[in-house]
C-alpha cells in the first residue's frame, strides 16, 4: 500500500514539475537587455508631451518616452525635473523611476508608470514641443 502512496505521490509531482516547466517556456522572457536600460548621469534633456508623457534624451541619440501614472503638475511647462531611480542608478522599468519636478507649491513628486525607448522613426515623428 505504501508502494502504491509513494509512487501516486511522485506522478503527481512530475506532473507538477512538467506543467511549471512548460508554462515557464511559454512565457516570455521578461529580462532586460542593455538598450532598455539607461544611467540616469547620462540624460541630458528632456520634453514633456502634456502631463502624463515625458520625453528624455539619453547621450546624444537615444530618446526614452516615460508614461506617469497619473498627472504630473506642471511638467510641461518645467526648466528642470529630477529623475530619481529606486533601483540604483539605473532606470529600466517605470517601477524603477520617479521624476521631481518644482510646481509653486514645491517640488511634485511623479511616479511613472511605463518606460520604453523610442525608435528612430518614433523619434522623428515626435511634434517638435516633444521632441527632446
Amino acid at each position: 500500500m505504501n508502494t502504491h502512496v509513494a509512487l501516486a505521490a511522485g506522478a503527481a509531482a512530475l506532473l507538477a514539475l512538467s506543467a511549471t516547466a512548460a508554462s515557464a517556456a511559454d512565457a516570455p522572457a521578461k529580462a532586460h537587455t542593455p538598450s532598455q536600460c539607461f544611467w540616469t548621469r547620462n540624460a541630458n534633456g528632456f520634453a514633456a508631451a502634456d502631463e502624463h508623457t515625458l520625453n528624455i534624451r539619453v547621450n546624444s541619440r537615444d530618446v526614452y518616452q516615460f508614461e506617469m501614472f497619473g498627472p504630473c503638475p506642471d511638467i510641461d511647462w518645467n526648466q528642470r525635473i529630477a529623475l530619481v531611480s529606486r533601483s540604483g542608478s539605473n532606470i529600466c522599468t517605470g517601477m524603477d523611476a520617479e521624476v521631481v519636478t518644482h510646481s509653486p507649491i514645491g517640488p511634485q513628486r511623479c511616479p511613472v508608470r511605463s518606460v520604453r525607448k523610442l525608435t528612430p522613426e518614433e523619434i522623428a515623428a515626435l511634434p517638435k514641443r516633444a521632441r527632446p
